[in-house]
């Protein structure tokens, strides 16, 4: 349930109130996604204190005691509510996710977005720590198990969004609708937002709240190479590619010399093609070589299609008022005049 307020002003008080905005304690109902590489302090309190969530991203720290020290950095930087990302995936080097649940639940943080395998292990862990639970999903079936397992919050990702789309290939047209009368729970739509007309378009289709990560990459504060950030204004909504399809592991990342290789590679190999194939070219070294020495062709560069709507590398205050600003005038009735 949306809430919009005809009296607020943006910048003195919320103009839109939803059950996101409620259980979280922002002002306005946007969140940033949990970025390997990019969500860290600065990012996450620049978010927060612009009225959103921020977001840490956990395994990006490198271990349960650099999240400790990180989490302290971001309340060094803002007393506004954030949040920290937990992505439970199997590794080839093994990753201590009971201890870095431990960290989470004792942070005293606003929430905890987890997002790969079922987090139901650590979800009572969590709710004795005191954060709100929220879970990535990329289906309704799987939004439905979360709720089951007592998530509070359900992230949906849509075909459009950066990383990892699942093989369903729904967009959030349909999908966002679709979870929205199924669950009792509230929904975030993520995956294809950057503007006030998504956010609009969300909160009518039956979301709660939008999740931007590729849009935040493409800020002043987000802590990647200028060059990442022209790279994205430069780029079109044709300028992502989807990877590891034959391996039923679909992601999408920004078009580059790598991303055309490793398809490359796909198509020759066909039904027989490995990982190993590919491995070296989506390494994560190199894929932070890109993201913070500014070759974009160097590795991958987790993307989402809405890269098409960049066009400029504001604050994220700027961004987030001129969003909740764009939203408000479409909700109002005062809609662009290329719709009128």
């Amino acid at each position: 349930m949306v809430n919009f307020d005809q009296q607020s002003d943006v910048r003195e008080g919320p103009v839109f109130k939803t059950r996101v905005t409620e259980l979280l304690g922002i002002k306005h109902p946007v969140v940033c996604g949990g970025m390997t590489n990019v969500g860290r302090a600065g990012l996450a309190a620049a978010v927060s204190n612009a009225g959103g969530l921020g977001m840490i991203t956990a395994l990006t720290t490198g271990s349960p005691e650099k999240l400790e020290q990180e989490i302290a950095a971001t309340r060094e930087l803002t007393d506004k509510p954030f949040g920290i990302n937990l992505t439970i995936l199997p590794t080839i080097n093994p990753i201590p996710f009971d201890e870095y649940a431990d960290v989470i639940a004792n942070s005293g943080v606003a929430a905890v977005e987890t997002a790969g395998r079922n987090p139901e292990q650590y979800i009572s862990k969590f709710k004795a720590g005191g954060l709100i639970c929220i879970h990535k999903a990329v289906s309704v079936r799987h939004s439905l198990t979360a709720q089951k397992i007592g998530v509070d919050i359900v992230s949906i990702d849509g075909y459009e969004c950066a990383g990892h789309p699942g093989e369903d290939d729904v967009s959030n047209l349909v999908l966002i609708p679709a979870a929205a009368r199924q669950l009792d729970i509230p929904v975030i739509a993520s995956g294809g937002f950057a503007n006030g007309q998504g956010l609009a378009a969300a909160l009518a289709l039956g979301a709660e709240g939008i999740n931007m990560g590729t849009r935040f990459v493409a800020t002043q504060e987000a802590p990647v190479h200028d060059n990442i950030k022209r790279a994205y204004v430069e780029s079109s909504e044709r300028d992502t590619r989807l990877l590891y399809r034959p391996l039923r592991n679909t992601a999408r990342f920004l078009k580059n010399a790598v991303t055309e290789e490793v398809l490359s590679i796909e198509k020759e190999k066909g039904k027989d093609i490995q990982f190993e194939d590919i491995r070296e070219l989506v390494a994560g070294p190199r894929q932070q070589e890109a993201w913070f020495g500014g070759d974009k062709d160097r590795g991958v560069i987790t993307t989402g299609m809405v890269v098409g709507l960049i066009d400029d590398v504001p604050t994220c205050q700027e961004l987030l008022d001129r969003i909740i600003g764009e939203a408000e005038e479409i909700v109002r009735g005062t809609l662009p005049s290329t719709l009128v």
